[in-house]
């Protein structure tokens, strides 16, 4: 029996876009006689749309894959090309602006996804563009006040770290905020369209970028370096925004027209989502520098190196995320709850299987991939990367606690487990950084992801309470 789907337009050219059920060829009679004029389009059902599907998810792991190794390789040439101590100076005015630009910034990228897609859903074209013009502008007003922040703060940087060449290095990163403060407004067009397979080669892109500015800046000393990086983002930010634009214009065009009662819960949700990275910036990127000022900043270099394996935890599960974040926050706006919460039980438990299998193994193989990665100078670090491959084995199970707060609508979520997690760590950090320097650090990170995994285990099992409570709703019941 033949299958047919009626289907408006086209789902990828059309954003308004539907498909009905399946059904026999006989029993729909708009299958045979539907005038050619009409913009109807008769296809067999499935095949194609789930095979651009899979490749687009595919698309994505590659992409997300490569990018994660391209920034790993760079970590690599940095750290045999500058040595030792100047890549701990490289190290920790990278990590500053990363705290400054993380700090500062509102993050609006969540809210622009939740409500992108509801305005997607109630085809209101007027309020998505009102959304993300007032997202590009916000910004670029934090990437701004993150570049004077970074020049104001160079000249203290040598009293504070107790070091001395810090001050050109930070000068030279004092940019990286403002060139980069666009790049996650065009990305959102690019997940609003489906088509996280560009973020994915954008990524790539970016970071092979940076790779070949790394190689040519370190030929000439560490602020050569990081200046050199900011131009590779730079260009990367200016063709990740002509790939968004182009993917917002092909939503329909409409005059742009005011949020009115939407205005103050996205205002909440942007202040919350914003609180929520300020406490995840303590956790990456204040940690760190904590860590150089009680311990210095050769301490920070071992630290990154140590970081490495938990980059490549976290490669291995940022496409799944990518994909939740897009398709769940799309079938929670159509009353899909049940199923997104089964969704991330699946994950949890794909994720734990995968663990489970790697990490005796790195832990084992851990002295000599630092050393024939690194090189001798830095064994140091191989400590403390075994206990944080441990906690970023942990972080791989939860890395759904990024993207659900944005589908179910409740950053505050974020705030709360990340809260818990920052309190821990950072006095961790400076009391065990002191004693026990790059290792110390280590430990603090494992305990307060401990910490950070029970909040979770609680705030997940009250929102399955709260799904199958539900009655099941009826975009639910029309969506099986």
């Amino acid at each position: 029996m033949r299958l047919c789907t009626l289907r408006i337009a086209s789902a990828e050219d059309d954003p308004k876009a539907t498909s009905l059920d399946a059904v026999p060829v006989e029993h729909a009679p708009w299958c045979r006689t539907a005038p050619a004029a009409l913009p109807i389009h008769i296809k067999p059902l499935a095949p194609v749309m789930r095979s651009r599907l899979l490749w687009r998810r595919s698309a994505t792991a590659v992409g997300l894959y490569a990018a994660v190794a391209l920034g790993l390789l760079g970590t690599v040439v940095a750290s045999r090309v500058l040595g030792l101590e100047s890549f701990g100076i490289y190290a920790t005015a990278l990590v500053a602006a990363s705290f400054v630009q993380t700090f500062l910034d509102l993050t609006v990228e969540d809210s622009l996804t939740k409500f992108g897609f509801r305005y997607i859903a109630a085809e209101d074209w007027g309020r998505l563009r009102r959304l993300f013009a007032m997202a590009l502008r916000f910004k670029i007003i934090g990437g701004a006040l993150g570049c004077l922040v970074l020049i104001a703060f160079a000249p203290l940087a040598n009293t504070v770290f107790g070091t001395s060449g810090l001050e050109a290095p930070i000068l030279a990163s004092a940019l990286l905020p403002l060139v980069q403060a666009p790049e996650n407004v065009a990305a959102t067009a690019l997940l609003l369209r489906g088509r996280y397979d560009l973020r994915g080669a954008y990524l790539t892109f970016s970071m092979a970028l940076r790779l070949a500015a790394i190689v040519i800046g370190t030929q000439f000393g560490v602020w050569q370096a990081i200046a050199c990086i900011v131009v590779a983002q730079a260009l990367a930010t200016i063709v990740l925004s002509f790939v968004g634009l182009s993917a917002f214009r092909r939503f329909p065009s409409a005059a742009a027209r005011p949020l009115d009662e939407d205005r103050a819960p996205i205002k909440s949700f942007v202040v919350q989502s914003s609180l929520a990275t300020g406490m995840l910036s303590m956790r990456t990127a204040l940690a760190p520098l904590l860590l150089g000022v009680v311990a210095g900043p050769t301490q920070v270099g071992l630290f990154r190196i140590a970081q490495a394996p938990q980059a490549g935890l976290s490669a291995a599960s940022s496409p799944v995320r990518l994909v939740l974040l897009t398709e769940q926050t799309r079938d929670w706006e159509h009353g899909l709850e049940r199923e997104v919460i089964a969704g991330v039980r699946r994950y949890m438990a794909a994720a734990a299987g995968m663990m489970a299998v790697a990490l005796p193994l790195f832990l084992i193989l851990m002295p000599w991939l630092v050393k024939v990665v690194f090189g001798s100078a830095y064994e140091g670090a191989v400590t403390a990367a075994r206990i944080i491959l441990l906690a970023a084995a942990i972080q791989v199970v939860l890395g759904w606690t990024k993207s659900l707060p944005v589908t179910i609508g409740r950053p505050s979520l974020r705030l709360q487990t990340h809260g818990i997690e920052t309190a821990i760590l950072l006095p961790l950090v400076v009391g065990f950084g002191y004693t026990w320097g790059v290792t110390g650090a280590a430990i603090a990170m494992l305990v307060s992801t401990v910490a950070f995994a029970l909040a979770w285990a609680v705030v997940l099992a009250r929102l399955h309470v709260e799904v199958e409570s539900r009655p099941p709703t009826s975009g639910s019941a029309a969506q099986r």
